[in-house]
């Protein structure tokens, strides 16, 4: 089965039979569960929602899917087609429209897409809304009552929306054009045939950047490689940079929330450290807190503490990290996966933000990529899994974990998310899946071999304490 009905939406496989893959039947059952919850959340004669998509083969019919049904729901639809998933989400609270939703995969492979759910602040629904639209969708069919052809929602097409995005980015106070431009940066992007390809050519020629390659630009979905941008899938990017003497490259996942980074040497800045060294730059600037979630690397943590600020961790998924950035009013936050979040944009994890700060503080430093990173603490980490049989109850074994390390002096325990136990040398979460029965394991330490030897020892206990 490779359909997965979560609380921010539904993704799964193009085709196939319904229930059991991303099907027509699906898509238009899932979109009318969302448009009765759109209205339940006020009385108003009519409704509006923002729809944008990533650059999929599937994309354009998947689109026509959702926007016909909210027509026939009689939500007018704003449809701004190809656009990153920062770019959907502004576009929400530009038009003041009542949600959003974002008809893309993330990472995954390009047979793969989703249906991504807003607010009308243009950001993920909460756990008890997601369950709210699950719950209708398998209701859909029998309890739905469409429009009459006078009631249809109109459908307006909105051309460029990624312009707005840009200048939003340009307008803010630590973005700054004039030293970028000075710098005369020559950058190399990966925007793995998908919409970056559209935005960021925009954003760079924006910020006066002049010498510039885009690789996998045109954005027709036929992705040149895994679209998730890991060091094992960037050797082009590297090899771009190192043929151009570029001075940085930047990585995009297909729907631009997620940043990576490359070194003027050709090897991957850590896909940790985007967020790490965006927040070094506006810590500077904007004394606050800070907010990663529990598998994000501790140098956020040890970066804000250096700046006076204080850190805080939440559980993992964009929704919980932006929750928790509210609580405590962070002034920048995101996932250690590339997420960078900026409150004074939006609450949303944004790669042409992160480029533009990234850009900014870089020609600030006027240091090489690499020369930055070694600024920042060594950390690194080993990310595995442990196998279970569908019969263990994955919960008691997360349980018994807590319970072995509960009273070991040197260990910290965090449990709001699996559990994650910090020693002074490193740290090891572990977490249920929600789709198989296994736990992942994360670990970090102080070199690649500490790392291992804490999820070899985490494995070797959960394994025991399972016998």
């Amino acid at each position: 089965m490779t359909l997965i009905k979560s609380i921010s939406g539904i993704r799964g496989t193009i085709g196939g039979k319904c229930g059991d893959n991303l099907t027509p039947f699906d898509i238009v059952k899932f979109t009318t569960a969302y448009s009765k919850w759109l209205k339940n959340q006020s009385k108003k004669e009519k409704y509006k929602v923002v729809v944008g998509r990533d650059g999929r083969i599937s994309g354009n019919t998947v689109k026509q899917l959702v926007i016909g049904t909210l027509s026939c729901c009689g939500i007018d639809v704003i449809d701004i087609d190809m656009a990153t998933t920062p770019t959907t989400e502004m576009a929400v609270t530009e038009f003041e429209a009542d949600g959003g939703i974002i008809l893309t995969a993330s990472h995954n492979p390009m047979q793969w897409n989703a249906l991504k759910l807003l607010n009308s602040n243009g950001e993920f629904v909460t756990a008890s809304d997601g369950k709210f639209i699950l719950e209708n969708s398998e209701k859909a069919e029998a309890e739905t009552e469409y429009s009459q052809v006078t009631e249809l929602g109109n459908i307006t097409i909105v051309e460029g929306f990624e312009d707005v995005h840009i200048q939003h980015t340009l307008n803010l106070p630590l973005v700054d054009v004039k030293a970028i431009k000075e710098a005369n940066f020559t950058v190399c992007v990966d925007t793995i045939n998908s919409v970056g390809g559209i935005i960021v050519p925009k954003l760079l020629k924006a910020l006066g950047v002049n010498n510039f390659t885009i690789i996998n630009e045109t954005p027709d979905g036929n992705f040149a490689h895994n679209p998730e941008p890991l060091k094992q899938h960037l050797t082009g990017l590297s090899e771009a940079v190192l043929k151009t003497k570029a001075d940085v490259g930047f990585a995009v996942d297909p729907d631009v929330d997620r940043l990576a980074i490359m070194q003027e040497d050709g090897e991957m800045f850590g896909e940790e450290y985007t967020l790490v060294a965006v927040s070094d730059y506006i810590l500077q600037h904007t004394k606050g807190n800070t907010v990663s979630n529990l598998s994000s690397s501790r140098a956020l943590k040890d970066v804000t503490e250096k700046h006076g600020g204080s850190y805080t961790a939440s559980a993992v998924g964009e929704l919980n990290v932006v929750t928790e950035m509210k609580r405590v009013k962070a002034v920048i936050g995101g996932e250690g996966n590339g997420g960078v979040i900026y409150p004074e944009l939006h609450y949303g994890r944004d790669s042409i933000c992160g480029i533009a700060l990234f850009l900014t503080y870089l020609a600030k430093k006027k240091m090489k990529v690499s020369e930055l990173r070694a600024t920042y603490p060594q950390y690194f980490m080993s990310k595995n899994k442990i196998q279970l049989t569908p019969e263990i109850n994955v919960d008691n074994v997360l349980k018994m974990v807590e319970e072995a390390y509960s009273k070991q002096s040197d260990a910290k325990l965090t449990t709001i998310d699996g559990v994650k136990i910090d020693f002074k040398e490193g740290w090891v979460h572990l977490r249920k899946s929600n789709t198989e029965p296994i736990i992942r394991v994360y670990t970090e330490s102080t070199s690649p071999e500490n790392a291992d030897k804490l999820a070899e020892d985490m494995i070797k206990k959960v394994e025991e304490l399972i016998k």
